[in-house]
């Protein structure tokens, strides 16, 4: 039971997000999360529970299986832009650390202009299906002093 927690009561969960994504090659596509830093939780021949913090996680899903969830097409992501998955970063250097890591797990770096606002930096990933990826770094002072 949580400290302090009252007998009886349940302790409150912490809402996740969990975004799911077709991929083509599972195999392939497992192997660039793993080199950006997410970690395996799960898998199986159709999908892959990709976990980057314990409220963010990715389900890599086939097409095949995919199919098997909705009667919509797939878009192809690397002809349309359906999202942005901004992950937040500590630091300028784990931006650029994260691209890195990804270019050479087969990702493409910067498919999407670099954002240099002094208190503001990002970039952006393709993974190998097309997905983007903007890891970004905020100083949040600014962001206070506005509210």
């Amino acid at each position: 039971m949580a400290k302090n927690q009252p007998k009886g009561k349940k302790a409150k969960q912490k809402q996740m997000i969990i975004i799911s994504l077709p991929v083509t090659n599972l195999t392939k596509s497992v192997g660039f999360y793993l080199a950006i830093g997410f970690t395996r939780k799960f898998s199986d021949k159709g999908s892959a529970c990709m976990v980057l913090s314990d409220t963010i996680s990715v389900m890599l899903i086939t097409h095949s299986m995919w199919k098997g969830f909705t009667t919509r097409l797939i878009p192809d992501p690397k002809k349309s832009a359906q999202m942005a998955l901004i992950l937040s970063r500590d630091s300028q250097k784990a931006v650029d650390a994260m691209v890195e890591k990804g270019k050479k797990a087969g990702g493409k770096a910067d498919p999407n202009p670099k954002e240099d606002y002094g208190f503001m930096y990002g970039r952006s990933l393709e993974d190998p299906d097309g997905h983007i990826w903007e890891p970004k770094w905020m100083d949040r002072v600014p962001m206070i002093k506005q509210s």
